[in-house]
């Protein structure tokens, strides 16, 4: 009988998965990366860091937390010696730092101290400090969040009160909950950070947080400055985030400058008068930067969950045979594909999106250079929206994708765990989800009283984020007679913006009568009407052959086609899906779904490889390129620090001890059980 080896099978499945695919991967790979310029730049920066030994993450599975620290200073202090090295551009540097999958304390640094630095400083502060912070000659930090408020800003307790008699603002922490906690890098490493506090003027008036700037720890010894006392928040759950040093920060009566205020848009002048800026949450700045760009990061990070995922279901084979007498391939199953695939759309529409967003976002932040605030109130809805969707659903998907793939899912060498420990997070910091809803509802309460409070209503004002409001009035949903019909993208979009006005129509209506999951219902209602319409948008601009176009056309309508499935409720109690032959009206979208998910089947892998990953940047034993998923995770096993030693130092510190003990204990209950039998083998002799 000839063995059959089934770790040799795992090439051959991946060959044939990719010869299977009929779409251009190069021409998909430049629409993720918007635009060939940018892979180019990605697969040299890709090239230089992949093979500098600094990064080698071949040991990073079995270091303790004060080694990873250590080794993200490092590898962050190596990047900014290749910018200089090969003369990189800024955005080749962003390139690099996001390609290393790590937390690093410098990431605050840049997504928000330094941008919020130069979006909201004043011109003397930027002369001063802007090529400072673009240098990395100091490193920055930003802190918001306190032990006893986090997404509720204006509740925030930290106090900078400015004293006319020395031109100066005294930072201060009042109670215990006022201290600033989870702030990335401040606890080792930040040598300052913009603060967010609320501002005391002469007379004790409060008007609310604004932002300021202030030196944390010395630049010649790197020493705590006094009146602070900071540190390290310790290790987070799941062992996430382990190289970065969220901290605290406490504050006794610390000076700084008039000047140190980030004082663009509000100012106090010499003599303690306010100057309004032009938009009450202009400080939020930082804020929605980080969230905006929360939207391609996540995808990104879906992206990786879907090819592991996606590559080690194609190449495992479990169960039933088929016709060659293989075990049948995992991705093969309905239970799989029906998961996997839905991820593969949502890494898709994100970063497709946050595309999108990326390009809105500097309208708006040009916009506010010049004083103009109108697409604040908008931008702030939409990122909020959009940071509770992604951050939900990416940390579903990605335990979902790792459940995916059994038993060797929960390795640590599968990738996914620590992708999974890293993002969980992302739920909670930049606002709680929950907390977000509220944003979004009433952003949503007020476009509905703007326009239905008056009897002659004006579409005009709709923003993209509230253009559903349009069909408020609206009582015939797209008829869903049949599968086909399921196939209309537009059909399909109008039945999620119908929903999005029904439910948020209702909840107008019964304020103060709602259901205990009313506020998260509209919010998600909402999100997915507008993410719905640009991908409406995107297909549209899609510039690729038709053939890639119809591919990526069909991912994204899987995308809006479970989203729906997701949401059943909401489409079955305001009537919006009628009931079809069969008494099932959710029927005809299961069987649609089905179809399409098979349709995409045979692209899945080329899809996957558009993403462009390597093994290097995935890092991932069951999601190697080229399917040998068995040589590869017994090579990480033979890596274990464990296997060093053919007997552990744990012998005889424990196991001996215990061994030997057991032993005793065996012997004497063996001489027991002796006496017993002897006792009763005598008693037996007399009675006979």
């Amino acid at each position: 009988m000839v063995h059959f080896d089934a770790s040799s099978q795992t090439r051959v499945d991946m060959a044939n998965a990719r010869s299977q695919a009929t779409i251009d991967i190069p021409v998909i790979r430049d629409l993720l990366y918007d635009g060939r310029e940018n892979w180019d730049a990605h697969c040299r920066v890709q090239r230089i860091v992949s093979e500098d030994p600094v990064f080698d993450k071949s040991q990073r599975d079995f270091l303790g937390r004060g080694d990873l620290y250590r080794r993200g200073l490092a590898m962050t202090n190596r990047i900014l010696e290749l910018e200089d090295i090969h003369k990189w551009s800024s955005q080749e540097t962003s390139e690099a730092m996001n390609m290393l999958d790590e937390t690093l304390p410098i990431r605050l640094h840049l997504i928000a101290f330094e941008p919020v630095l130069l979006s909201q400083g004043s011109a003397s502060m930027l002369q001063r400090y802007r090529h400072l912070a673009a240098n990395k000659a100091i490193h920055g930090c930003y802190l918001q969040t306190e032990l006893g408020h986090g997404t509720n800003v204006s509740r925030l307790e930290t106090t900078a009160t400015y004293i006319p008699e020395t031109d100066e603002f005294d930072i201060h922490s009042p109670t215990l909950t006022s201290r600033k906690w989870w702030i990335g890098a401040l606890g080792k490493t930040a040598t300052h950070g913009v603060v967010q506090a609320k501002l005391i003027l002469p007379g004790g008036k409060d008007v609310g947080p604004h932002l300021f700037l202030v030196q944390l720890r010395s630049l010649e010894d790197h020493r705590v400055l006094p009146g602070l006392t900071i540190g390290d928040i310790g290790p987070k759950a799941l062992g996430g985030n382990a190289s970065n040093d969220n901290g605290f920060a406490s504050f006794n009566h610390v000076k700084i400058p008039r000047d140190n205020m980030l004082s663009r848009f509000a100012q106090v002048t010499r003599d303690g008068q306010y100057v309004k800026p032009p938009h009450a949450k202009l400080s939020y700045g930082g804020m929605l930067y980080i969230r905006s760009s929360m939207v391609i990061s996540g995808g990104w990070t879906m992206a990786k969950a879907a090819t592991i995922s996606i590559r080690y279901t194609t190449v495992r084979r479990q169960g039933g045979g088929d016709v060659d007498g293989l075990e049948r391939q995992v991705i093969s199953y309905p239970s799989t594909f029906y998961r996997l695939l839905p991820i593969l759309s949502r890494a898709y529409v994100f970063i497709l999106l946050g595309q999108r967003i990326t390009t809105a976002f500097n309208e708006m932040s040009s916009r506010l250079a010049s004083g103009d605030a109108s697409l604040l109130p908008e931008i702030h809805a939409t990122t909020a929206g959009l940071k509770i969707l992604v951050s939900t659903t990416g940390t579903e998907d990605l335990e979902t994708a790792r459940r995916s793939m059994g038993g060797h899912g929960y390795s640590a060498f599968s990738g996914l765990g620590r992708i999974y420990a890293d993002y969980v997070p992302s739920a909670t910091y930049e606002g709680d989800n929950f907390v977000l809803d509220g944003q979004v509802i009433r952003t949503a309460l007020k476009s509905y009283s703007n326009i239905y409070s008056t009897k002659t209503s004006s579409m005009s004002s709709l923003s993209p984020f509230s253009s559903y409001l349009r069909l408020c009035h609206s009582t015939k949903p797209p008829q869903i007679t049949n599968s086909s019909t399921w196939d209309d993208l537009a059909s399909v979009i109008l039945l999620l913006e119908l929903r999005a006005a029904f439910v948020v129509r209702d909840f107008a209506r019964n304020q103060g009568d709602d259901d205990a999951s009313a506020s998260q219902r509209v919010s998600r209602a909402v999100v997915d009407a507008f993410v719905a319409t640009q991908i409406g948008h995107i297909v549209k601009d899609l510039h690729i052959l038709n053939l890639e176009k119809r591919v990526i056309s069909d991912l994204l309508r899987l995308y809006l086609l479970t989203t729906i499935e997701s949401n059943l409720v909401d489409f079955l109690s305001f009537n919006i899906l009628p009931r079809g032959e069969s008494g099932d009206p959710a029927r005809s979208l299961r069987l649609s779904i089905r179809d399409l998910c098979l349709e995409l089947l045979p692209n899945a892998i080329g899809l996957t490889d558009a993403f462009g990953f390597s093994d290097w940047e995935l890092n991932s034993a069951l999601g190697v390129y080229d399917g040998n998923v068995y040589e590869a995770l017994w090579k990480r096993a033979q890596e274990e620090p464990l296997n060093k030693d053919e007997v552990t130092l744990a012998y005889e510190e424990s196991i001996k001890p215990m061994l030997q003990r057991g032993h005793k204990l065996a012997l004497r209950g063996r001489s027991k059980l002796c006496r017993l039998l002897c006792i009763a083998t005598s008693t037996i002799n007399l009675i006979i």
